[in-house]
């Protein structure tokens, strides 16, 4: 299996995201790339927003934000511990394939600190479960998000 490792994303990376934002399998689920790199960047400056990029070996593969859960408005996580850590992610063309692998080492990481871990895809984004399925993600539960969007809930616990 190959290593990953994860980096903090800086202001120099953004060129990089813009190009990843507007591959077509990534701008399905992540609209408008402008806009998205807009709220990437804002979040630069949350103090509780983590942004990664994900390695392996020296090529960036893919870009992962986590967060505590609780922290902003998203009510279809409400039942979940109160340390859990709520994860977006997305894959650069050349990560396709690694999705699984990198996320499931991240979060071996991350459950180091936390109990649980959670990602929130659309229902019918079947890659992306299949990949967070790899992972160690596993849930059934439909619920809306903060916006009203369906969103499936998937937990990897300790």
């Amino acid at each position: 299996m190959p290593d990953y490792s994860f980096r903090p994303v800086t202001r120099d990376d953004l060129p990089m995201l813009a190009e990843w934002l507007k591959a077509p399998a990534v701008a399905e689920w992540w609209p408008d790339p402008k806009h998205q790199l807009a709220l990437i960047t804002e979040d630069l400056d949350q103090p509780a927003m983590r942004q990664l990029i994900a390695l392996h070996g020296e090529t960036p593969v893919g870009y992962a934000q986590h967060f505590p859960a609780h922290e902003w408005d998203a009510p279809h996580l409400y039942d979940l511990p109160q340390d859990a850590i709520a994860i977006d992610v997305f894959n650069a063309p050349e990560g396709w394939g690694y999705g699984g692998a990198w996320l499931r080492a991240l979060g071996d990481l991350l459950l180091r600190e936390v109990s649980a871990l959670v990602i929130d895809p659309a229902p019918e984004n079947a890659r992306a479960i299949r990949a967070y399925e790899k992972a160690g993600f596993h849930g059934e539960t439909i619920r809306k998000d903060g916006e009203g969007q369906l969103a499936r809930i998937m937990t990897r616990l300790r």
